[in-house]
C-alpha cells in the first residue's frame, strides 16, 4: 500500500539567525559574619555559567519556518554568587530545532559548523565562565582576599541554516515536464500542479512502498538552463538534490528533441557540482500519451530512457521496478566503497 508524505505548503529552507550564548555570572566578595566566629574567612561563592546555545535536528520537522521572523536566539544568563559559599545557577540553555538535513553554517566565515543528515544536536555557541568568588582566592598567605572574576561574555554569532532534502530519488528536469504529477501517481503525495512553468516552488515528497522497504521521492524545482547561475529558481533548485541517492530525469518526450533536453539538463547539473554530475541516475521519457502510436517505436529505438506517462499510468509499473533496482546497485556500491574505507 502507497502512502503520503508531503513538506509543509510554507516551506522554508534557508534562513539567518543571530545566536548568542549566555554570559557567565560575577563571582562574589564575601566575608562569614556568624556569632562566635570572631575572624570569619572568605565565603564569596562563583558565578553560575551561561547557557549553550545548541541546534538541534528534528525528524519531526520539515522546514525552518519558526525562524522567518524569530531570527535572534539567546540563552540565559548565569547568576551571580552569593555570600555563604552560594555559587550562581547555571544559564538556561537555548536549543534551536531544525529539521534533519539541516547544515549549520558562520555566517561570517560561510564554514561549514555542522552537517545534520542525522537526529543529533551540536552546540554552536557556548556560554561564559562564571567567575570565581573571593572564596577560591583564599591561601595561606592571604586569607582574607578581596577579590573576585567578572563572568565571561558568551559567544555570538550568525549562523545561516540551510534545509537540504534528504531523500533516496530526486526527480529533475525542466519546469512543467510533470515531476509533480509523476510524484502523485507513485507516492499519492498532493503537490499543486498546473498547466504553466514553475508550478512548484518549494520542493515535496512521497514515500513509495515497494515490496519490503519504502523509497523516498523528492520532487524538485523545475530546473532551466542558468539555474546554476540563479536563472529560474537556481539555487533554490539544486541545493536540494544534493544528497539524494539517484536522480531521476524527466524529459518531455513529446518535445522536439528531448535528446537535447536531456543533454541541458546535464550540463546544468555538472556545472553546479561534479558530485551531481557523477550521481548515478536514470532517464524517463514522460508525457509519451501526447506522442502518436505509430512514432513511439521511433522513440525507444534511440534508447534515450524509459517511455512513461503519469498521467495514464503508462509504464509506471516497470519504472518502480527499474528505480528499486537501481536504488539497491547504488547503496550496495556505496556500502562497498564505506567497507574498503575502513579496511584502509
Amino acid at each position: 500500500m502507497k502512502t503520503r508524505h508531503r513538506l509543509s505548503s510554507s516551506f522554508i529552507d534557508i534562513v539567518e539567525v543571530e545566536i548568542a550564548a549566555g554570559d557567565g555570572g560575577n563571582g562574589c566578595v564575601s566575608f562569614r559574619r556568624e556569632k562566635y566566629v570572631p575572624r570569619g574567612g572568605p565565603d564569596g561563592g562563583d558565578g553560575g555559567k551561561g547557557g549553550d546555545v545548541i541546534v538541534r535536528s528534528d525528524p519531526h520537522l520539515g522546514t525552518l519556518i519558526d525562524y522567518r521572523y524569530e531570527r535572534r536566539v539567546r540563552a540565559g544568563r548565569g547568576s551571580h554568587g552569593k555570600g555563604k559559599n552560594q555559587h550562581g545557577k547555571d544559564g538556561e540553555v537555548a536549543v534551536v530545532r531544525v529539521p534533519v538535513g539541516t547544515v549549520v553554517r558562520d555566517a561570517a566565515t560561510g564554514d561549514v559548523i555542522e552537517d545534520l543528515v542525522r537526529p543529533g544536536e551540536v552546540v554552536v555557541a557556548r556560554g561564559g565562565r562564571g567567575g570565581r568568588g573571593n572564596a577560591s582566592f583564599a591561601t595561606s598567605t592571604d586569607q582574607a582576599p578581596r577579590r573576585s572574576d567578572p563572568g565571561r561574555e558568551g559567544e555570538q554569532l550568525k549562523v545561516v541554516l540551510e534545509v537540504k532534502l534528504i531523500a533516496d530519488v530526486g526527480i529533475v528536469g525542466e519546469p512543467n515536464v510533470g515531476k509533480s504529477s509523476l510524484l502523485r501517481m507513485l507516492t499519492r503525495a498532493r503537490p499543486k500542479i498546473g498547466a504553466y512553468p514553475f508550478t512548484t516552488l518549494s520542493p515535496s515528497l512521497g514515500v513509495l512502498r515497494y515490496q519490503d522497504r519504502e523509497i523516498v521521492l523528492a520532487d524538485i524545482p523545475g530546473l532551466i538552463e542558468g539555474a546554476h547561475l540563479g536563472k529560474g529558481l537556481g539555487h533554490e533548485f539544486l541545493r536540494h538534490i544534493e544528497r539524494t541517492k539517484i536522480l531521476l530525469v524527466l524529459a518531455d518526450a513529446s518535445s522536439p528533441s528531448p535528446r537535447e533536453t536531456l543533454k541541458r539538463l546535464r550540463a546544468e547539473l555538472a556545472l553546479y557540482s561534479h558530485l551531481l554530475e557523477a550521481k548515478p541516475y536514470m532517464v524517463c521519457l514522460n508525457k509519451v500519451d501526447l506522442v502518436p502510436p505509430e512514432e513511439r517505436p521511433a522513440l525507444e529505438a534511440e534508447g534515450l530512457g524509459m517511455l512513461i506517462s503519469a498521467a495514464t499510468g503508462y509504464g509506471l509499473r516497470a519504472l518502480v521496478s527499474a528505480v528499486a533496482r537501481k536504488l539497491a546497485e547504488t547503496e550496495e556500491e556505496e556500502g562497498e566503497e564505506d567497507g574498503m574505507g575502513k579496511r584502509s
